[in-house]
């Protein structure tokens, strides 16, 4: 039985049978308020092909009722045609056909389809719908898969004084009836609907006679927390650099930004209505990296209007080049875009998006950029490192090998031969191998066919003793490790267009600034780099320096030696970045120990400007000496980093990013009385820190370390929510709740979650984020057994978010040990679970695997 999966074989069967042409969808959703279900009627109109007269296909559809399917006029019944979300469709004709089904959809509260949320701030429902992969079929019958591209048109009863967005430009209600116009050929993952009382900010982009009309859209108890003209300034940008780099005016009539609540992801690129996870709608204080990573996602959205909703992938195996290619642009604009607030972005790429992809291709379930998707299952647990990140980093290594001009000329090439329709990786690649002249073929093969990542060395001699003096020959020696156990695949060396940054510290200034780059192609084992021979040797060689290509990075040791003492003092911040993750990944891989890595990262941060860099080292070395310290000094290293970021907290300038972002990491590990009175003061306003502002945020972020430590209870989280009783204040506070070092709390968590379904998505994430405390692992240990005794059951019977955030959230990963692993194993052989859920235990094993090299290389250090 499929059950609700898809095969790549079936679509492929479906795709050569049918041609769809338009959907018409009739939502009845006036009964919203009480949720429930609500009735969903779609007429679809599709073509069949020369020789599939009396052919058989399917259409599918998640619901818990279907009332009438009718075919071109015959009614068929739904107790024959309707099982394993899909209606059989016998006796097809060739040419025109027509279908009807009439069914009761359900709302949902997991993020899936159409999510339902009800504001504890105004009691009224808010719904918004996420399709992607496969959910538009939870709210209309359809035929789910990119390449059956249509024109779809909404009409939809909503409650009085409600607001319809869609696709297509909102109408004039009649009688609270919304009727939308079709929209152009779309897929049907990336159509919407948001529908609620909700706020709204309009505008538009306007340009040389172009006029696209923008809506800003949130629940009205965030409207006085909207900042609305900072989102439309990045969003013009955005249309403005985006438009020239493409030379494809925007291909929708409208641009809507929805900011949504219980939002599983970060944004969807729904044509025309993205929805975005309303988290970016700041209540209190950020960080300047907050605006930075919003923008991001602004434009990562925008960008996907053109490469994922203009032209789209025909199959899943080519996600990745959606989510790269719109990961690439996000970035791109950020750094190039004239008047850009973030020039730095590939600073934060190099912080964030290459440290993510790193540890993706690091674990068993590691793949080629371009995996092999076989059906739906595969797909949903692909939303990764590797499809993001790894996939974003070979693309731009590809913008430097082809030339910038030469690729954005060949994407320009490609949007216009394809508009509106489908392709393959091989379209994109064609393109582009006709305006840069390159045969990519290669190139493709050894990179996105390959899995894992390759290391690069530098191999220096000189004339002086110890290393000084002139360099005599230079050569990079490239690397191909063994792949993780398990993962499939060879070990692959590929070719790498790098840079070579020389650097020295000038006297005057005490930086570590760039005297010399070398550009050039490294192919094979050992490269030799005659252009730095005869050089004076500097203090600091740095490969792969602006960061080009994706690969670890080593430094000599004379470079390592020079850069452990002045990572901080580097001029610019993305060399500073590169560095900081060297190091993250050396700590990683047992190969510094995780006591060093604080030493290092205490001795450079107070010079370290980027917030966006400061921030992620804070978490680093949390997690580090959480997971990678050997257990006997841990509490010792973790009062060293506890006692540093209260010093940088009272040291930094006030009301400063830095000083916030050091109350956070001082918030997150606060563990001496005396510490733990100065939370608690500065929650009552008896203690205070000159320019930080105990804020909403903030004070929840105290509270749950203050509860996690069994310093508050009940009775005090109660007294917080009641100063923000708010779907925010819902979530901090059954973190916060879940967090308490008690035997009772820790089974009320477990039962709400596991034994219980009741959760919607965002609690049931935040319970989770609170059960897990790495200071409470003798409490949580024997809830190890109860993990493995209950995953099959979860992943059987919840939708895949809801199953995905319980089998990765409650892995026993903090349980850093061989019996860890031990039970692992054993369940994954008596379980056989489906590659998905295999996929998602066995990264998790990986994690206690690689905490338990790291501890003994500390423990030997």
């Amino acid at each position: 039985m499929p059950g609700t999966n898809l095969t790549r074989e079936e679509a492929q069967q479906r795709a050569k049978l049918l041609t769809v042409d338009s959907y018409e969808i009739d939502l009845d959703l006036s009964g919203a308020q009480e949720g429930g279900t609500y009735r969903s009627v779609t007429t679809v109109r599709f073509d069949v092909a020369e020789d599939g007269d009396g052919a058989e296909s399917f259409i599918d559809l998640v619901a818990p009722t279907v009332h009438e399917v009718t075919l071109n006029g015959d009614s068929l019944d739904p107790a024959e045609v309707f099982a394993d979300s899909r209606i059989a469709l016998p006796g097809l004709l060739r040419g025109r056909n027509v279908l009807r089904v009439e069914a009761d959809c359900a709302y949902t509260n997991t993020g899936e389809g159409l999510h339902r949320f009800v504001d504890p701030v105004d009691n009224q429902a808010y719904l918004y719908t996420q399709f992607e992969v496969p959910d538009a079929r939870r709210v209309f019958a359809s035929f789910e898969q990119p390449d059956l591209k249509a024109t779809f048109q909404f009409t939809v009863k909503a409650p009085e004084g409600w607001t319809v967005i869609s696709n297509s430009p909102t109408p004039e209600p009649k009688d609270n009836v919304w009727a939308f116009a079709p929209t152009p050929r779309i897929s049907s993952y990336i159509t919407a609907l948001i529908v609620g009382p909700y706020h709204s900010v309009h505008s538009a982009y306007e340009k040389d006679g172009q006029s696209v009309p923008l809506g800003i859209y949130c629940r009205p108890s965030l409207a006085e927390h909207l900042d609305a003209d900072a989102i439309f300034a990045v969003t013009r940008q955005g249309f403005e650099w985006f438009q020239e780099k493409f030379d494809y005016a925007y291909p929708f009539e409208k641009y809507d930004q929805l900011f949504v609540p219980e939002f599983n992801a970060g944004a969807m690129e729904n044509a025309g209505a993205v929805t975005i996870r309303d988290q970016y709608v700041f209540r209190s204080k950020v960080t300047d990296a907050a605006y930075e990573m919003r923008a991001a996602t602004i434009l990562h959205e925008l960008a996907h209007m053109w490469f994922g909703d203009l032209v789209t992938m025909e199959w899943w195996n080519d996600l990745w080049l959606n989510e790269s290619f719109a990961t690439y642009a996000e970035a791109a604009c950020q750094a190039a875009a004239p008047g850009s607030k973030w020039p730095h972005s590939w600073t934060t790429f190099a912080n964030q998006m290459k440290t993510w992809a790193y540890r993706q291709d690091q674990l068993p379930s590691t793949h080629p950029i371009m995996a092999d998707i076989r059906d739906l299952d595969d797909v949903l647990v692909n939303f990764d490192g590797i499809t993001y990140a790894k996939g974003a980093s070979v693309l731009k290594q590809l913008v430097a090998y082809v030339g910038e001009d030469e690729f954005f000329r060949g994407v320009q090439a490609y949007f216009k031969r394809h508009a509106y329709g489908n392709t393959r990786l091989s379209d994109l690649l064609g393109a582009l191998e006709e305006t840069s002249g390159r045969d990519l073929k290669t190139w493709s093969k050894h990179w996105l066919e390959t899995a894992g990542i390759n290391v690069l060395r530098p191999e220096i001699t000189t004339d002086g003793e110890g290393g000084d003096g002139v360099i005599t020959s230079f050569a990079i020696r490239q690397e191909a490790p063994a792949l993780p156990a398990g993962a499939k695949g060879e070990p692959t060396l590929r070719p790498h267009r790098i840079a070579i940054g020389l650097y020295d510290l000038d006297e005057a200034s005490g930086k570590l600034v760039r005297g010399d780059r070398v550009e050039l192609d490294v192919d094979g084992e050992l490269t030799a780099v005659p252009q730095l021979t005869g050089k004076r040797r500097p203090a600091v060689v740095l490969l792969n320096d602006d960061d080009l290509s994706y690969a670890k990075v080593r430094l000599d040791e004379r470079s390592l030696a020079f850069v452990t003492e002045h990572l901080g003092d580097f001029e610019s911040s993305l060399p500073r970045a590169l560095c900081w993750a060297s190091a993250w990944d050396m700590t990683r891989d047992a190969e510094l120990p995780a006591r060093d890595y604080l030493s290092l990262v205490l001795s450079g941060i107070g010079k370290e400007s980027d917030i966006g860099v400061v921030q992620s080292l804070h978490r680093q070395v949390k997690l580090a000496l959480d997971l990678y310290a050997d257990p006997a000094a841990r509490e010792t290293l973790l009062s060293r980093w506890t006692d540093a970021t209260l010093a940088h907290l009272r040291s930094a300038e006030p009301a400063s990013d830095h000083q916030l972002a050091w109350a956070r990491a001082f918030a997150a590990t606060a563990r001496t009385p005396e510490q733990l009175d100065l939370l608690e003061g500065l929650l009552a306003g008896t203690q205070t820190i000159e320019g930080l502002a105990v804020d909403t945020e903030l004070r929840w972020a105290f509270v749950q370390r203050l509860a996690a430590v069994g310093r508050f209870d009940e009775a005090e989280i109660a007294g917080e929510y009641e100063r923000d009783k708010t779907a925010a204040g819902e979530r901090h506070a059954a973190t916060a709740r879940a967090a308490r070092p008690t035997e009772e709390a820790k089974a009320e968590a477990w039962a709400s979650v596991v034994e219980s379904d009741k959760l919607p998505n965002a609690v049931q994430e935040a319970v989770i984020a609170g059960f897990v405390q790495t200071d409470q692992r003798e409490l949580l240990a024997p809830y190890t057994d109860r993990y493995f005794e209950t995953l099959a059951d979860v992943w059987a019977s919840r939708s895949h978010e809801m199953a995905q955030q319980i089998a990765v959230g409650l892995y026993p990963g903090i349980q850093v040990s061989g019996e860890t692993l031990d039970k692992t194993d054993t369940w994954l052989t008596a379980t056989a679970p489906n590659a998905a859920l295999r996929r998602l235990v066995s990264e998790s094993r990986a994690g206690v695997e690689r905490a338990l090299r790291a501890q003994a290389a500390d423990a030997g250090a």
